[in-house]
């Protein structure tokens, strides 16, 4: 039984089995392009005694189709009942599912959706691969490779370990199709469950570390494209998947360069070039740089790819490069080379505790200058207000509790991950001044409200003249005064942004 969606690569199983002497059961599209190939085959509506229905909503749904798929080889009843309504076995079913998940991301029109929640050809699936131990179940494209290496074998004979083997990929084809139905459905109701399954994945060399094995669940392909290097580990992994949310609030800035380590920014500007902004993004830690994670929001260049060259780094992500730069970068046969696609991030993130998940929506907030609501008697002028948004978007993706401090569209310091606020200031004032950066005008954002005013005096005595925090505090009110009482400016957003 062949009812497929999909028929590259189909030919040569055709040709196959009508070698081998099977008979071929089939309908609509799929026996039109056997046919097409001068094949015999026989119509389902021929065993069926029934035509094609409802605009083709039926046309394998029926007791000669599955009662030939599910009978039972070894069971005397199950064969005499064969027998006594003509019912043919039907010992191999090759199928490929209507693109229910491709037809969601591809329309919004529900009824085209809806046509592709695929009835038979599920149904077909998890039929054959219940009875594997009579029958061998094909339950997709991907494994049209393996069918036709095991009917190149043993004149079509299986085993039945590879019959086993095919029936755990068709229910994990059956189970990623189902929760992908029901994830769509729920977009109306929002219930409170998880159905999470990935069909694709890696093994890595290792987990956090040598001795924990991992592995990556899911299509990096559909975000990134691997130009060259080795393969990412789950370290790198996590250190990318922060680089790209991180640059992802800033990916229709002016040219703008990220150095990441440990999934915080160590580095980062917007400048006028790529290569101001590189040169701009290191300064900030020179030290923290190496072997660290690279990204920008424009095309790497020969120019900037000599200079980013001397650095020791781990990967780089841009959305393009140059061929110059690309035969530059890959120099190093180690060094991961990534570009970004234009996607969409997922909208959830999914996180294990205990004996189960913490799910919520990503933290898609970005504040723009409509948001800020100006609390003190100074207003910051039109350049601290873009040094402003430009650190609270910094502070949104970087450990909490945290503090950054940015002048002129650079990071100049951050406190990351501090048990207390005054503790990551304090840690982002003494990393700026390691490296010689000036914090007269310099700007403070932080990604929570402060519980005293301990934060903006210490701001004020190293010379920081605006902040930028969501408020909330109930003693937000001492803050404020203290900027009033020493000349600066205070913005609140009302929006926080922890991240743990």
């Amino acid at each position: 039984m062949v009812s497929v969606f999909c028929k590259d690569g189909l030919e040569p199983i055709v040709h196959k089995l009508h070698d081998l002497g099977i008979d071929i059961y089939s309908t609509g599209g799929t026996q039109e392009f056997i046919e097409n190939l001068g094949i015999p085959v026989k119509r389902v509506e021929d065993l069926t005694s029934y035509p094609s229905i409802l605009g083709g909503r039926v046309k394998t749904l029926h007791p000669k189709v599955f009662g030939g798929i599910l009978a039972r080889r070894e069971l005397g009843a199950d064969q005499e009942q064969l027998i006594e309504f003509d019912i043919p076995e039907i010992d191999l079913v090759i199928v490929d599912l209507y693109p229910f998940e491709k037809t969601v991301v591809t329309t919004d029109d529900e009824q085209a959706i809806i046509e592709k929640i695929d009835i038979g050809g599920i149904s077909l699936i998890r039929a054959a691969a219940k009875n594997f131990k009579d029958v061998v179940i094909v339950p997709s494209v991907n494994q049209y490779g393996d069918l036709l290496e095991l009917l190149s074998q043993n004149q079509g004979a299986t085993e039945l370990s590879d019959r086993k083997k095919l029936a755990l990929e068709a229910f994990k084809v059956s189970s990623n199709y189902d929760s992908a139905i029901s994830n769509y459905f729920n977009r109306d109701f929002r219930q409170n469950y998880l159905r999470v399954s990935m069909d694709q994945g890696q093994t890595l060399r290792y987990g956090e570390n040598p001795h924990q094995s991992g592995s990556f669940m899911g299509d990096l392909d559909e975000i990134l494209e691997k130009l060259h290097g080795k393969e990412l580990s789950y370290n790198n992994l996590l250190d990318v998947d922060a680089a790209v949310a991180l640059m992802e609030d800033f990916k229709h800035e002016p040219p703008t360069f990220a150095i990441l380590k440990h999934n915080n920014a160590c580095g980062l500007a917007t400048r006028k070039s790529v290569l101001s902004a590189w040169n701009d993004a290191l300064a900030a830690d020179p030290v923290s740089a190496f072997g660290g994670i690279l990204i920008c929001n424009k095309e790497i260049d020969s120019e900037v790819s000599a200079e980013i060259q001397k650095l020791f780094f781990e990967v780089i992500i841009a959305p393009s490069y140059s061929d110059d730069a690309l035969e530059l970068l890959m120099q190093k046969k180690n060094r991961i080379i990534l570009k970004r696609k234009e996607t969409e991030l997922p909208t959830t993130t999914v996180r294990s505790i205990l004996n189960g998940y913490l799910v919520q929506d990503r933290d898609a907030k970005t504040e723009t200058a409509n948001d800020l609501r100006t609390c003190t008697k100074v207003t910051p002028t039109n350049d601290e207000i873009k040094d402003l948004l430009f650190a609270n978007k910094l502070v949104k993706h970087t450990k909490s509790n945290t503090i950054v401090l940015a002048k002129g569209g650079q990071l100049l310091a951050s406190g990351t991950g501090q048990t207390s606020r005054v503790d990551a200031l304090r840690q982002a004032i003494h990393k700026a001044k390691s490296f010689n950066f000036d914090l007269n005008g310099a700007v403070m954002a932080s990604d929570a409200f402060f519980p005293f005013p301990d934060c903006v005096e210490i701001a004020h005595n190293e010379g920081i003249h605006a902040v930028i925090q969501p408020g909330g505090s109930i003693k937000d009110q001492e803050s404020i005064d203290y900027c009033d009482a020493n000349g600066m400016a205070m913005v609140l957003t009302g929006t926080r942004h922890f991240k743990h």
